[in-house]
């Protein structure tokens, strides 16, 4: 990776001016089509004096729309009188991707929440995963990363944090996360089938900035509860920073945690076929108990292989596309919380 700390995207907006602005991440970009172009994308700002700062992403990946459409409406709502400290909203972080309605970019197909800290004189993507590591997270005080399953994932809608080595941020993140007041949240050990540290989240971590996620739905569409659950979350999540005051929290359940370990919290197909789940989101479900059976329609007399959960745990999520491959994941469970 190239040692140039500097970025090479000019910014529109200027983090310390106070009010609203808005304006582009002008990531200059030469193509076929567009010799002296750049891709233009979104940044919005809004700072009302001295205090806090909330960092909300979203369209980290292209496919994933609630947090999108709720970060939207927040930028169409909040008001630069209504806070105390700074707002800033990257609503569409990998933009070629978000344009694209794909997971990874088009321009390089890289993944962007598997690639930071990025690189300042790398492709596109890597210098995206670069300005928002050196340039945003760093003015936070807590970064906040809206998911959802995507295209091939469904979801029980929840929230997320990372279990860190450090217990005094460890305590911030769990915090931050019963404060977004999803009705479940799991936290994660950074594990490589996760993303590793290599996620935007785990990238704040080691900056020492509390980080939370979240998996709002899928199947490449938006779901009125996950949009719901975002839009509270975002705003529970200003008044518990101390930007918005403490009326402005709005009422949500108390937030269920579970933990995601390693490979045992993962059923993967062993074959390619039609996968057909015996169980669905939300259930709690045994080790050893069926979870699924991928037919092979193509050879009709060859029975469909048996797939089994490796552990107790809840299914937080579940494989869209019926047709799979060998290696593709087709439930993920919640388990213990780690200690």
């Amino acid at each position: 990776m190239s040692q140039t700390a500097r970025t090479r995207i000019l910014c529109d907006v200027d983090f310390e001016r106070d009010g609203m602005q808005t304006g582009y991440l002008r990531l200059f970009h030469s193509s076929h089509a567009s010799a002296y172009g750049f891709l233009p994308i979104p940044i919005v700002v809004i700072r009302n004096g001295e205090g806090p700062t909330a960092l909300f992403v979203s369209g980290n990946h292209g496919d994933e729309y609630e947090g999108q459409v709720a970060l939207a409406n927040l930028v169409q709502a909040l008001k630069p009188e209504q806070i105390r400290g700074r707002v800033i909203i990257l609503p569409t972080a990998n933009y070629p991707a978000a344009m694209a309605g794909n997971r990874v970019s088009p321009v390089d197909n890289l993944n962007l929440n598997r690639i930071f800290p990025g690189d300042p004189d790398g492709s596109v993507t890597q210098q995206i995963a670069w300005f928002i590591s050196e340039q945003l997270i760093p003015r936070a005080d807590l970064v906040c990363d809206l998911h959802s399953g995507g295209s091939s994932l469904l979801y029980t809608p929840c929230a997320l944090t990372g279990r860190t080595a450090d217990p005094a941020l460890y305590e911030r993140q769990l915090a931050a996360l019963k404060a977004f007041g999803a009705p479940l949240a799991y936290v994660q050990g950074r594990a490589q089938g996760q993303g590793g540290n290599q996620t935007l989240g785990g990238i704040a971590e080691r900056h020492g900035i509390p980080s939370l996620g979240t998996e709002l739905g899928g199947a490449g569409a938006v779901s009125r509860e996950g949009l719901a659950i975002a839009e509270r979350g975002v705003r529970n999540l200003l008044v518990h920073l101390g930007i918005l005051p403490p009326e402005a929290r709005i009422a949500a359940p108390e937030t269920r945690i579970v933990g995601l370990g390693g490979q045992d919290h993962f059923v993967y197909a062993e074959e390619p076929g039609l996968f057909e789940p015996l169980v669905e989101l939300g259930e709690a479900v045994r080790a050893g108990q069926p979870a699924a059976l991928l037919h092979t329609p193509e050879t009709p007399w060859k029975p469909p292989l048996e797939h089994r959960f490796p552990i107790d745990g809840l299914v937080l999520c579940k494989r869209q596309p019926g047709r799979s491959q060998r290696g593709d994941c087709l439930f993920v469970l919640g388990g213990a919380l780690p200690g």
